[in-house]
């Protein structure tokens, strides 16, 4: 008797899983198995409650696709569309906004509390470029040996990088002591998506110009020379 109920319950369970996922896309034209639909014209206009034969027949008279729209309204609502141009448009879209999709990013910068001038200036140059990348900078001061018992040499070292860079990025987090090292963290004037748009602007301003001195270069090539 058990086993019987188990070979039943799998067999419900397979009934139940068989078929693959459910499909997202929503369903067009002849797949659509409802009687009546609210329709919508090609530019949005409300039709009103028709029978799905006149829907099919509207869209076939426009030469577009009737697409439902809203499976759960009572009774569906359908529009004119063209669904292969829009499924197009919208995966544009979709991966325009992935492309200008800002992601925050925390760079780390180490330093020792006594560094020399040639590579504070180096490392500083680093933070700079972080932060016009609209990006966080973690700073972090590594103590080794005696220099633990000086930590007032990191947190000058600290205050110093926040108020050379003060015109780019603030405190975000004021220096504490974490075991053998002290760290900062710096935060952007300038938002993630600010910083893009910029970057951008400016690449495409190079190119122009690279453009713009091409064509006399060019100009002059095909004069004729003088005899």
């Amino acid at each position: 008797m058990i086993a019987d109920s188990c070979a039943a319950v799998r067999q419900t369970l397979a009934r139940c899983t068989r078929g693959g996922p459910i499909s997202a896309e929503p369903r067009i034209n002849d797949r659509i198995r409802v009687p009546e639909v609210r329709l919508v014209g090609p530019s949005g206009e409300q039709v009103g409650i028709v029978p799905l034969a006149k829907a099919l027949e509207l869209a076939q008279e426009y030469d577009l696709d009737l697409v439902e729209v809203a499976a759960n309204a009572r009774p569906p609502v359908c529009k004119l569309m063209d669904y292969g141009k829009f499924k197009y448009e919208s995966a544009m879209k979709a991966r325009e906004a992935r492309k200008n999709q800002a992601h925050t990013v925390i760079k780390e910068m180490k330093l020792r509390p006594k560094i020399d001038p040639h590579d504070y200036d180096t490392k500083k140059g680093h933070v700079v470029r972080f932060l016009k990348q609209g990006d966080k900078v973690k700073i972090t001061i590594m103590f080794r040996g005696r220099e633990q018992s000086r930590p007032e040499l990191g947190f000058r070292l600290l205050q110093r990088l926040a108020d050379d860079v003060a015109d780019l990025g603030f405190v975000e987090s004021n220096p504490k002591q974490d075991g053998r090292n002290m760290i900062m963290v710096l935060g952007p004037h300038k938002k993630k998506t600010e910083a893009m748009a910029e970057a951008r602007e400016a690449q495409a301003a190079r190119k122009a110009e690279r453009q713009q001195g091409a064509a006399p270069a060019e100009e002059s090539a095909e004069e004729p020379a003088e005899a």
